[in-house]
């Protein structure tokens, strides 16, 4: 079974909204996009390019697949797979893109990313896609989140737990801590939840 890894550059506030650049995402007014560059370091970058290394299809929201779509296949360079890797791409609106390989899904996205992760294949991974990620919160779909936790409140914009939450336990599976302040941290599933 293929697991759902939600990987996110996260606020202590929570807030998931616009890391990497000024413009990326100013959906709802949001000011502070690319918050992550100052805390920029070599052993950061070496824990996400393991990460991005790593086999790996993608699951995406529409906004973050539109987004990502005229950047990443100029730029493949830096993240080996992305553009070959299959997009799996939840949308009600969106039904064909340039960008492939993708699959569009749209109705019922629980049932839709349930069956996906029943089939042959790496991994499916989910960057940004703040909408997305409150579904396959609430549907009990994520096997794990791999957070770079940064030393900074926005006090606005997307959050990754927007939604809440439903009860879920976790353990810690690796953690570092950067020279720069950034947690990384990789919560996977646990099967206890309140000591049963």
């Amino acid at each position: 079974m293929r697991k759902v890894i939600v990987l996110e550059h996260i606020s202590l506030d929570g807030v998931i909204q616009g890391p990497g650049g000024p413009d990326e995402d100013t959906s709802g007014g949001f000011a502070y996009g690319g918050w992550i560059a100052p805390y920029s370091d070599a052993v950061l970058g070496t824990a996400l390019r393991r990460q991005m290394n790593l086999p790996f299809d993608l699951l995406l929201g529409r906004k973050t697949f539109e987004i990502w779509a005229p950047y990443w296949p100029h730029h493949g360079d830096a993240w080996p797979g992305v553009n070959t890797a299959t997009k799996y791409v939840a949308s009600n609106t969106m039904t064909a893109g340039d960008w492939q390989p993708s699959v569009f899904i749209n109705g019922d996205i629980a049932a839709k990313v349930a069956a996906i992760k029943q089939q042959q294949g790496p991994d499916l991974h989910v960057w940004g896609s703040g909408n997305l990620i409150q579904t396959l919160i609430q549907h009990d779909l994520v096997d794990a989140f791999w957070l770079m936790i940064y030393p900074i409140t926005l006090g606005v914009g997307k959050r990754l737990f927007a939604g809440g939450t439903i009860p879920m336990a976790f353990m810690v599976t690796e953690s570092i801590v950067t020279p720069n302040g950034v947690i990384v941290v990789n919560y996977e599933r646990a099967s206890v939840l309140n000591g049963e």
